[in-house]
């Protein structure tokens, strides 16, 4: 959906975007800040001096301050403040002017309108709650993975925390940098260590990116047509590992075997801009000490994030008469995701993600009207309606502007009621409820 989790946001959220310093001794708690709080305990002042939340931030490119000057000290250019949003609406612009080459191709935006709006109400409603679902499901994964390192955080704050990092990651430019920065902030102001707060984003990354590939492939298990090269792969895979499992028992042959990988990982390890993300991995092995049951509900839960995903195009399909069967879909998806990861600068992959999907559709069977109908009945929940909640997030974490007390306590409320509704489908969703706010964090 073009989100985090490739993201964390959720898009394969952020493993490996900024060292954070975790070189901190002894790091205070989340510092109170100034203001009335919406969904949050009290927290830090604004991000500059004297806060020890911002002040342990990585610098990022496209983060203001943090851009400002390079690593030498001298001024960084105009070229390198603006690069990155010149470079993404000159992509943007170029994919405008070039449809007038391929309009021919291209539905009539007529038929187009004609089917989407005669979709099946019913499975309209099963587009919104699956993606909601998925929504919750990365909410909820973060959420128990700071229970796990010893932070309780309300459930609500969790969805507020998920949906606006994935807004953030989705429309700016390097989001998910900023996301990822974003995210760690709110965790810190949350009460969580920098130690925790990192652990949380990379375990977080990794866990999901793991599930999509398994999901990948038992997808691309389930096509007949794909079946037999990928059987061969893994069966290829299987059998060299057979023959090295005797071979490595033997101490000599072990030794000769590993060296050049040790080697390398050495060499790695040292690389001064390697090693910062290996000393926050330990670290982060420290932190979090998942069990068994632990493991099992982050697996679940990584797998639901994917899977409610994937099951809102197929509602989508279903709800304009598309009959794909359902790992046709699913392949679909993830050559969407592909383009969209080809094409970073686009924001949220626009076009690229559509453009892949619909094609991939057509392919699978479905005729070109009907299916670029689907793919825009699912991008208009899964990444329109997505960012509009998380700027609603957003603002509602009192990140927005200095505004008046007045118009402070009407976006707060509106914030509430969306993020009440959308915490609602968490029903759907196992492990854990939803925690009422503190009355202080209710103040506005």
């Amino acid at each position: 959906m073009g989100d985090t989790r490739t993201t964390p946001s959720r898009t394969l959220s952020g493993p490996s975007h900024v060292p954070f310093d975790l070189g901190v001794p002894a790091e205070p708690s989340a510092p109170a800040r100034g203001g009335p709080s919406v969904l949050a305990e009290p927290s830090a002042p604004a991000r500059g001096a004297g806060d020890p939340v911002a002040d342990d931030l990585p610098d990022i490119p496209g983060l203001g301050a943090a851009e400002a000057e390079p690593s030498d000290g001298a001024p960084a250019s105009w070229w390198r403040r603006r690069r990155g949003l010149i470079l993404q609406w000159g992509m943007v612009l170029a994919a405008v002017a070039s449809l007038p080459l391929v309009w021919d191709r291209l539905p009539h935006p007529a038929m187009l309108w004609s089917t989407a709006s005669r979709a099946e109400p019913i499975w309209l409603v099963v587009v919104v709650a699956a993606e909601a679902a998925s929504m919750a499901s990365f909410a909820r994964l973060q959420r128990r993975l700071l229970r796990i390192g010893g932070l309780r955080m309300s459930l609500r704050r969790a969805f507020a925390i998920t949906y606006a990092g994935n807004a953030l990651s989705t429309t700016l430019p390097a989001g998910p940098a900023v996301s990822v920065v974003y995210t760690y902030q709110q965790f810190r102001r949350g009460g969580a260590s920098g130690r925790l707060a990192t652990a949380v984003i990379l375990a977080g990354g990794v866990i999901t990116t793991a599930a999509y590939t398994v999901i990948g492939m038992l997808a691309v298990m389930a096509d007949a047509r794909a079946r037999g090269p990928a059987l061969a792969a893994m069966g290829f895979l299987l059998v060299l590992a057979a023959l090295l499992v005797p071979v490595l028992r033997v101490p000599r042959a072990r030794a000769v075997l590993t060296a050049p990988p040790r080697r390398l990982w050495r060499a790695a390890m040292d690389h001064r801009r390697i090693a910062p993300y290996a000393a926050r991995l330990r670290e982060g092995r420290d932190v979090l000490r998942p069990t068994r049951r632990d493991w099992g509900v982050l697996a679940v839960l990584a797998t639901l994030n994917w899977v409610f995903d994937i099951m809102a195009l197929l509602a989508a399909s279903r709800a304009v008469g598309i009959e794909v069967d359902p790992s046709g879909v699913t392949l679909a998806y993830f050559a969407a995701q592909a383009a969209g990861s080809a094409l970073p600068l686009l924001p949220g992959g626009i076009g690229a993600i559509e453009s892949s999907m619909a094609a991939s559709l057509v392919a699978f069977g479905a005729t070109l009207t009907p299916a670029a109908a689907a793919v825009g009945l699912y991008r208009l929940v899964s990444y329109w309606a997505v960012v509009l909640v998380g700027w609603i997030a957003w603002f509602a974490l009192h990140e927005g502007p200095r505004v008046s007390a007045r118009t402070r306590r009407r976006l707060a409320a509106t914030g509430h009621a969306v993020l009440n509704g959308f915490t609602s489908a968490a029903c759907l969703t196992p492990y854990g409820s939803a925690h009422t706010l503190p009355a202080e964090a209710r103040r506005s």
